[in-house]
């Protein structure tokens, strides 16, 4: 998996640990191994030009999310997934950071990045949440990769409760 992390935030974060959940995600989504995805980091300024360009709606938002080849997980286990170029995921720690003081279950910067890099991920394979049904199954997703990658790296204590809309 060729994942790409690039921080023009001028924020410090845990760079490895967004390119290992990325990781993770991608694979638990059974994406072809030789895929590739970039994630970059901005600040609340660059994410605010996004977010008005993209979606017409004004401010920064925490995370965004631009498909390329439109890739989707195989629909059967036995199924090859496709290789091909995910797209790019766009974080932005100070809105992170301010949604992880703000959440039910307050939580670190670094621990809202972590949600926001599989929610990222999980819009790159055409999820979505308009729609109560589907933001149920693709919360309840989000939520098994973040409790089975903290699971695995032996991190203790409740995952960040979803705090994207």
């Amino acid at each position: 998996m060729s994942i790409d992390v690039n921080n023009e935030s001028g924020e410090e974060i845990d760079e490895q640990a967004i390119l290992d959940i990325a990781r993770y995600a991608l694979g638990r989504m059974r994406i072809h191994p030789l895929s590739e995805l970039s994630v970059i980091v901005v600040d609340a300024g660059a994410m605010e030009q996004l977010h008005l360009q993209w979606m017409d709606l004004p401010g920064p938002t925490d995370v965004m999310s631009f498909p390329m080849d439109e890739l989707r997980p195989p629909a059967k286990e036995e199924e090859e997934a496709p290789q091909g170029l995910l797209g790019d995921i766009v974080l932005c720690p100070e809105v992170a950071k301010r949604q992880g003081e703000q959440a039910p279950t307050q939580h670190s910067m670094d621990e809202e990045l972590h949600l926001l890099t599989v929610h990222g991920v999980l819009h790159l394979l055409g999820y979505d949440h308009e729609e109560p049904s589907e933001k149920a199954e693709m919360f309840g997703l989000q939520k098994a990769i973040v409790d089975g990658w903290r699971a695995e790296r032996g991190l203790t204590g409740p995952s960040p409760a979803p705090t994207t809309t």
